[in-house]
């Protein structure tokens, strides 16, 4: 996939993860977080369960980016935490 498809996947399944889950990570870190679990998902679904793969846009490439997000943004949560000002 060129990059233009992996920033364009990449937004759509951040976008997506914000819905599902909730949350104010600004519009930058949505999208890096939706490549990053694009490329996770991807990573996942096609070598150790295989059964899909990232390969354009498309629902099946968006769904396993998707789960790939909200795995990448469990962690980057339980690793960063919530920050909160009191």
């Amino acid at each position: 996939m060129g990059i233009i498809a992996w920033v364009v996947l990449g937004a759509i399944a951040g976008f997506i993860t914000n819905l599902i889950m909730g949350g104010g990570e600004g519009v930058i870190l949505t999208v890096i977080l939706g490549i990053v679990g694009a490329v996770v998902g991807g990573y996942l679904a096609g070598t150790v369960l295989k059964v899909a793969d990232v390969t354009g846009i498309n629902v099946e490439s968006i769904v396993v980016a998707v789960v790939g997000a909200i795995i990448v943004v469990a962690v980057y949560r339980m690793i960063g935490g919530r920050r909160t000002t009191a």
